[in-house]
C-alpha cells in the first residue's frame, strides 16, 4: 500500500533522480545534490520547529510504498509564497471603459501584474511516478498537504493557494507565451520555467510589462487558454474542487494557468475532519461496518504520516464504540478499526487518536494519472 510521510535526507539520492527527470520541472527539487540536501534539511528543521506564524518553513513530502520503502511522488507547502522575493502573478482586472456621447459602456478585461499573493501559504511541487496508474494515489499525495495543514494552522496562512500548469502543445509551447512573455524575455518557455523558480525572481518585475495587457487585443489562441489548466493539469484541478479549492482573479504570469484558494476552515480536511480512536479491525463486525474510504492521518509533526483506508461511517463508527465500552472503558471518539498493516504505515496504535476525512472520489472517474504532474511547481 502507500502512504505520505514527510522526507528525510535518506531520500536525497530518489529525490536528486525525480528532480532531474520531473516533467515540468519541479522548481521545488533544486537539480544540483548539494541544494536538493539543503532544501530537505530545511524541511526536516521545519517540521520539527515550533512555529506559531507562518515564514520561511518549507515542507516536503513523498509518497511511498509500504513493502519496500520506494518513493513514487513528492509534493510541497510553501509556508509564505515569495517569503524572500515577490511572488508575481497575473490579476485579471474588468475596467470600464464608456463614454456618454457615444453612447458607449464597455467592460474590458485586463491582465496587471501582481504580488498580492505574496505572503500565503501555497501547495507546491506534486509530480507522481510515471508507473503509477489510477487516481487513488494523486488524491492521497496532493489531500495529504491539507490533512497536515488543516491539523497545524498556526504554521500557515487561514487562505491557502495553488497555481495549476496552463495550457501548452504537445511540444511544451505555451500559446500565452508566445504572445506575451515572449515579446519581453525573447526567450522559450521551458528556459523561462527553470530560471523563474517558483515565480519568485527579481528578473520578472525588471523584464515584464508593468501596464495593464487588454485581453482583447492578445491573440485568440492566448485568450482561449486564459486560466485554463493543461489536460495534464485537469486531475489535479478535480482534486482540488474536490477539496474545496475554487478559481481566483490570478492566473500564471507565463502561462495563463489558474489560481485556486481555498480558505482553510471551508476546506474539506478542516471542515469534514473527525478525529477517531484506533482499535484493531477484527473480522466480520468491521468488515460489515465499512464504508467508505478516508484519509486517515497520525497527529505527530515530524512524524505524520497519511494512507486511504476504508472505514465506516461516524454513526457506524460511534454505535461500534457503544458496544465495545460494554467491556472496556468508554472511549471519547468513534473508532477507527485498522488493519495491522494500515496502522503500521501510520505508525500508530490502538488508542492512538487519528484523523479521518472521507475521500470522496470525483464523479467522473478521470484517465490514468502517468506522470502526472499537477501544481506548477
Amino acid at each position: 500500500m502507500h502512504y505520505v510521510r514527510p522526507a528525510r535526507l535518506a531520500d536525497l539520492d530518489a529525490l536528486l533522480q525525480m528532480a532531474q527527470t520531473a516533467r515540468p520541472v519541479l522548481h521545488s527539487l533544486p537539480h544540483e545534490r548539494a541544494a536538493l540536501e539543503a532544501r530537505i534539511a530545511l524541511s526536516e528543521d521545519s517540521f520539527r520547529a515550533e512555529v506559531d506564524f507562518p515564514g520561511e518553513e518549507f515542507y516536503l513530502f513523498v509518497l511511498a510504498d509500504t513493502a519496500t520503502d520506494t518513493l513514487l511522488g513528492t509534493a510541497s507547502i510553501i509556508a509564505a509564497a515569495g517569503y524572500a522575493e515577490p511572488f508575481y502573478a497575473f490579476r485579471n482586472d474588468a475596467l470600464i471603459h464608456a463614454s456618454r456621447e457615444l453612447h458607449v459602456s464597455r467592460k474590458i478585461h485586463a491582465l496587471t501584474m501582481s504580488h498580492e499573493l505574496t505572503g500565503m501559504s501555497r501547495l507546491a511541487g506534486f509530480y507522481l511516478a510515471p508507473s503509477l496508474r489510477g487516481d487513488a494515489a494523486a488524491h492521497l499525495l496532493s489531500r495529504a498537504r491539507m490533512m497536515y495543514l488543516a491539523a497545524q494552522r498556526q504554521r500557515f496562512t487561514p487562505e491557502v493557494f495553488t497555481l495549476l500548469l496552463g495550457v501548452t502543445d504537445d511540444a511544451g509551447v505555451s500559446p500565452f507565451w508566445e504572445a506575451v512573455g515572449r515579446k519581453f524575455f525573447g526567450r522559450d518557455f521551458a528556459a523561462i520555467e527553470r530560471a523563474s523558480s517558483g515565480r519568485s525572481h527579481r528578473f520578472i518585475a525588471e523584464v515584464m510589462p508593468s501596464y495593464p495587457i487588454y485581453v482583447p487585443l492578445l491573440p485568440e489562441a492566448a485568450q482561449r487558454v486564459l486560466g485554463e489548466p493543461d489536460a495534464g493539469a485537469l486531475l489535479a484541478y478535480e482534486i482540488h474542487q474536490e477539496e474545496g479549492f475554487e478559481t481566483d482573479r490570478y492566473v500564471d504570469i507565463f502561462d495563463a494557468g489558474p489560481v485556486l484558494t481555498v480558505p482553510v476552515e471551508r476546506s474539506r480536511c478542516a471542515a469534514r475532519n473527525e478525529n477517531r480512536r484506533v482499535q484493531w479491525a477484527s473480522g466480520s463486525t468491521d468488515a460489515a461496518l465499512a464504508g467508505s474510504t478516508y484519509l486517515v492521518a497520525s497527529h505527530a509533526l515530524d512524524g505524520f504520516r497519511c494512507v486511504l483506508a476504508d472505514l465506516p461511517a461516524a454513526e457506524a463508527a460511534a454505535s461500534c464504540a457503544t458496544a465495545h465500552a460494554a467491556h472496556q472503558v468508554a472511549l471519547a471518539a468513534p473508532l477507527a478499526p485498522l488493519t495491522p498493516e494500515v496502522a503500521a504505515a501510520l505508525n500508530v496504535e490502538p488508542g492512538d487518536v487519528v484523523r479521518c476525512v472521507p475521500l470522496h472520489q470525483p464523479r467522473a472517474q478521470s484517465a490514468a494519472a502517468a506522470g502526472f504532474a499537477g501544481d506548477a511547481s
